[in-house]
């Protein structure tokens, strides 16, 4: 039988016809499809997006209102404090993310010296803000990105302190979808594509991964798994496995604010079914067991120790501990335990004996004392406020009506010249 050979004609034909198929293929294909191929094909990086049906991201309400944890005189007391008080040239941003997220955007302030929230807003996410401050004394803190815009984090001057905290805080701060942000050489960006870029950058064997449980958990629910850069799918379920995982005296902030996260994730699925049953089943398993130490491991005068995780060897062994860090464990147990159903609570009594050495502490320093170690104390007016169903701007503005601001001079000159009593 002879070999029949194709002609040149019929070739080209076939050739065609495959091409057409293939761009039909190619173009009728999913998006994900398409990234699929021209990473590998093209050698194109891939930018996959998630999408998010919410202007504003969500918010976990505290579920207490309890004046014996803390009155609105020592709530006042301690708001007064922590009060973003900062100088506006070379403001740091790790001060001003913390500030945010217990203060909101929205905060206000009678005393001209107090960062405003639209003010602190600004300077995180407008460069020229930013320059304005620090000048050619740090690198831009954001960073221009192909396709988005990411942050400048880590311990350089300048810089946001810990990865993902900047997208956390004006998340938890109220900050809009759609709001501008505006890099050294981006214009056309906004917090949804900080967002994305975080998304796709997102690695499970990360450091840290707090913030970026707490910033993902804000905004995109009812999703609850997405794809990073590299094609990996990522989902809620695998960053709880990574929170729970290891020691619990590892994670930022002597271990807390994984429990912190763990809980909002928590709170979250009630609401969006964003975990699987045993993914739920292990993070309240581990509440639980953060529960029973902190039971057993609180002093006398009512602080939990930074050592919190050894549970009665706390106390039977104490540690020398600088007391700035059980100020950090103090307070950011109170802030989870805010949002925690009762079940995960110690005794009662345990919270308000911590509320009151808390607030004791914090009102006992000057305001100088307090900036120096003002990340860890505005976490205690955040959980402070979060025990009386309230948000620290909302109460200051009320607390503000009724007791406005007097300049300190002013004040000093009432001082002087008040008529003695007659006697």
């Amino acid at each position: 039988m002879k070999s029949r050979k194709l002609s040149s004609k019929t070739l080209i034909a076939v050739q065609v016809l495959v091409v057409v198929a293939f761009c039909g293929a190619y173009t009728m294909g999913s998006r994900d499809s398409r990234q699929v191929f021209n990473s590998v094909f093209l050698n194109q990086a891939t930018y996959p997006e998630v999408k998010i049906d919410r202007k504003v991201p969500l918010q976990v309400e505290p579920l207490y209102d309890d004046p014996s944890v803390v009155t609105d005189e020592e709530l006042a007391a301690v708001l007064k404090q922590v009060r973003p008080k900062f100088p506006r040239k070379h403001m740091k941003p790790n001060h001003v993310e913390h500030a945010l997220r217990t203060w909101s955007i929205r905060s206000t302030f009678q005393d001209p010296s107090i960062v405003s929230g639209i003010e602190m807003r600004d300077f995180l996410i407008d460069h020229a803000r930013f320059l304005a401050s620090w000048g050619d004394d740090a690198s831009p803190l954001l960073v221009d990105e192909p396709k988005g815009i990411s942050i400048r984090w880590g311990s350089q001057v300048g810089g946001s302190v810990h990865h993902d905290h900047w997208l956390a805080s004006l998340t938890e701060a109220g900050i809009h979808l759609d709001e501008p942000v505006f890099a050294p050489a981006r214009r056309d960006m906004d917090i949804n594509d900080v967002i994305q870029q975080s998304l796709r950058d997102f690695r499970l064997d990360e450091r840290e991964v707090e913030w970026s449980a707490m910033a993902f958990g804000l905004w995109i629910p009812p999703v609850k798994q997405w794809k990073t850069t590299d094609g990996r799918s990522v989902s809620f379920d695998q960053i709880v496995q990574r929170l729970i995982r290891g020691h619990k005296k590892f994670g930022v902030c002597v271990g807390t604010h994984r429990v912190y996260s763990l809980m909002l994730l928590i709170r979250l699925d009630d609401e969006y079914d964003i975990l699987s049953d045993r993914a739920r089943a292990n993070a309240y398993g581990y509440l639980e067991r953060v529960r029973d130490l902190i039971s057993v491991c609180q002093f006398e005068d009512g602080h939990w120790p930074a050592n919190w995780m050894d549970g009665k060897t706390a106390l039977t062994n104490p540690e020398e501990i600088p007391e700035y860090k059980n100020v950090i464990a103090t307070g950011h147990h109170l802030e989870w335990l805010a949002i925690a159903p009762k079940e995960l609570h110690p005794p009662h009594e345990q919270i308000v004996k911590a509320a009151k050495w808390i607030i004791n502490n914090t009102t006992s320093h000057t305001e100088d004392e307090i900036l120096q170690k003002y990340t860890f104390y505005s976490h205690v007016g955040n959980a402070l406020a979060l025990w009386r169903h309230t948000h620290a701007a909302k109460f200051w503005d009320e607390w503000q009506e009724t007791h406005p601001y007097v300049p300190e001079a002013k004040a000093d000159n009432d001082a002087i010249e008040a008529p003695k009593p007659t006697l």
